[in-house]
């Protein structure tokens, strides 16, 4: 294998000055000495740094710009996005047991839209009735044995407003519900949106966008967490049905093989008949 060669950057080699004294000579002998190698400067024998990738701080320095100017863009965006107001309402989960009724009551202003949201997640066939009333007693929802449905009212009277759900038509099957009651409209999440006359910057379009996404993935994990609790529901009660089966199944067979010895224990068990004395 042949050996490498290192080769060497050439230069003049780093000189050393000797100090010497010689006798003192008066000033008019004094010839002016010549320039010569010895009498340069002193070279400094210390190497400068070789440059490697980094040539300068200024790269390090340009970096750190975007990077800052980044971090403030998401900061506003996160002000930006707490700075929006949620609409006032409920949501909640509850059981309603058979031949019952529950209702709820929400004050709402005259002129407010509010919006009404329920699904059955278990028991019996799925399905509720449900109506909603204002506050004069008018029915101006009601809809009978349904699993989900969604109805949206703006309020024409001030008032209490009343929604109930009744599982009265089933006698055995109790019912868990849920339901999500918002009212009122979602607030712009950018002020004065409505009445802009110039267009959108890029930094609010992209925070109308997020905010639009983020409403978007709340619904649907919404949506998928109500699909996994009706089908784990669903799964145990199956599991409950096969486990009470295989129970059965199995006492069945006790019964059945303990008969069976039975029957033939009696077909080989010898009767013997058994003779009476007749006395005379």
């Amino acid at each position: 294998m042949p050996r490498r060669a290192w080769a060497s950057v050439p230069g003049p080699p780093c000189s050393v000055r000797l100090r010497t004294e010689s006798p003192a000579l008066p000033e008019a002998q004094r010839a002016p000495r010549a320039t010569s190698a010895l009498a340069q400067p002193a070279r400094s024998c210390s190497r400068r740094p070789s440059r490697g990738p980094w040539r300068s701080t200024g790269n390090i320095m340009d970096s750190a710009a975007p990077r800052s100017t980044a971090a403030l863009l998401l900061l506003l965006l996160l002000l930006l996005l707490l700075r929006a107001e949620r609409t006032r309402g409920a949501e909640l989960t509850f059981e309603l047991p058979d031949s019952a009724k529950q209702c709820f009551h929400e004050d709402v202003e005259q002129g407010v839209k509010f919006s009404l949201d329920y699904q059955v997640i278990t028991g019996g066939h799925y399905d509720v009735d449900c109506y909603v009333e204002d506050p004069l007693g008018n029915t101006i929802y009601r809809e009978t044995k349904k699993q989900y449905d969604s109805f949206t009212h703006r309020a024409e009277v001030k008032g209490v407003y009343q929604f109930c759900f009744s599982n009265e038509f089933s006698t055995f099957s109790h019912k868990t519900i849920y339901f999500d009651f918002q009212v009122g409209d979602e607030p712009p999440i950018l002020p004065d949106m409505g009445n802009r006359v110039t267009a959108l910057t890029q930094m609010e379009s992209a925070c109308v966008t997020i905010h639009e996404a983020l409403k978007t993935v709340i619904d649907s994990q919404t949506h998928y967490r109500l699909r996994e609790a009706q089908d784990r529901a669903r799964a145990e009660d199956l599991n409950n049905r096969v486990s009470y089966w295989s129970i059965g199944e199995t006492v069945a067979l006790f019964v059945v093989s303990f008969s069976q010895v039975l029957l033939l224990k009696s077909f080989f068990t010898e009767k013997r008949p058994v003779s009476r004395a007749v006395h005379s």
